[in-house]
């Protein structure tokens, strides 16, 4: 069959008549078909192998993020600020203005001088756990009296006495007509010495004092013939600095005299003297806390008449001071009355003595009777 049909496709077959070839291509058809099916009936045709490839699903990969990411870059954390505890808060003026005052007692210790204006006693008392002492001289008569609280200045404790240099301006207003309290302040005399930053111990014990005096005037007692209802203060030096703290915190007070003061600013004080114009180690402390301690920084506070005197000639306290410290008080439209004494040192001496108690006196007469 294979060979019939190649000689079909070269040709070979012209040999053969044309029906012939005809003829023989229709029989090769039908037994092709023949084999072809008896092949496939008898399943001997081949199976198609077919490789179908099975879908296979790929899986997305899942992210998971790593347990602990470490940054490129670290930060330190700022530090907390702590603000560094005020020691000297209790002693601002504010802290004091919150406080009570006086418990105990004033009590007669024994008498120095009985003369024909007045009397003079030793008295005692306490503040803040320490005896204090001090003389008070009391007008001979019936009273009621006013009553003036005198504190001394700066005088080297070693030398001070209790009838020191101020008893002659006591003296004075007790012939006038006033129960005049001189305490001794802290570390002077008798009297026991405290903590005492800038003065401020000194004021604390004057602001019982007054407590006191209020507390007993007009009662059977050392204070019997008080006035308490007309009490007048004055300072000299260190003590006017006293004067004006306890100006701020006590309004009750009905006159003040600032004799020679010292700075109403505690930063000037400190720089300007060797101590701190009381004798006490200079206070180390920023000028924050300084203003707190300042009288300079409540001035407005004052409702009390002032009157301020000052010598030209003073070469322990500049007279600047007082002259600045009219200016302030006058700009805020306090009762200042500022006297200026002509070649007059830091204490008064002779005539221009003589002119500050009259005028002191007259001023008190003024203020308190």
């Amino acid at each position: 069959m294979r060979n019939f049909l190649k000689e079909i496709r070269t040709g070979i077959s012209s040999k053969y008549p044309v029906w012939l070839l005809i003829s023989a291509v229709f029989v090769f058809s039908l037994v092709g078909c023949s084999v072809f099916s008896s092949l496939e009936a008898e399943g001997n045709l081949p199976t198609p192998q077919v490789a179908v490839a099975a879908a296979t699903a790929t899986l997305i990969p899942t992210f998971t993020p790593t347990a602990t990411l470490t940054p490129r870059f670290t930060t330190t954390p700022l530090p907390t600020i702590t603000p560094t505890p005020n020691p000297y808060a209790q002693y601002s003026v504010d802290a004091l203005s919150q406080r009570s005052y006086g418990g105990g007692v004033i009590q007669i210790e024994g008498t120095l001088t009985k003369s024909n204006a007045f009397t003079r006693s030793i008295f005692k008392y306490r503040s803040e756990g320490l005896d204090l002492y001090g003389f008070v001289d009391i007008p001979t008569g019936q009273g009621p009296f006013p009553v003036v609280v005198m504190m001394h200045g700066y005088v080297d404790p070693a030398e001070y006495s209790m009838l020191d240099y101020s008893t002659r301006y006591a003296d004075a207003l007790a012939r006038a007509g006033y129960i005049v309290l001189h305490p001794n302040l802290r570390g002077y005399g008798a009297s026991e010495d405290g903590y005492n930053p800038v003065g401020i111990g000194d004021v604390i014990d004057i602001l019982n004092l007054l407590s006191l005096v209020r507390s007993q005037a007009g009662v059977p007692g050392p204070l019997e013939e008080a006035d308490g209802e007309h009490i007048g203060i004055w300072g000299h030096s260190m003590g006017g600095g006293i004067v004006l703290h306890v100006l701020e915190i006590d309004r009750d007070i009905d006159a003040a005299v600032l004799y020679a003061s010292i700075n109403a600013d505690e930063k000037i004080n400190l720089e300007f003297f060797e101590f701190d114009g009381r004798g006490n180690f200079k206070l180390q402390s920023t000028d924050e806390v300084l203003r707190s301690l300042s009288p300079s920084t409540y001035l407005d506070r004052i409702v009390t008449p002032l009157s301020i005197h000052h010598g030209d000639a003073d070469t322990v306290v500049p007279t600047a001071w007082s002259d600045q410290l009219c200016t302030d008080l006058a700009t805020l439209q306090k009762e200042v009355y500022c006297s200026f004494y002509e070649d007059q040192p830091h204490t008064f001496q002779n005539s221009g003595d003589t002119l500050f108690i009259q005028r002191v006196t007259a001023f008190f007469d003024q203020k308190l009777k």
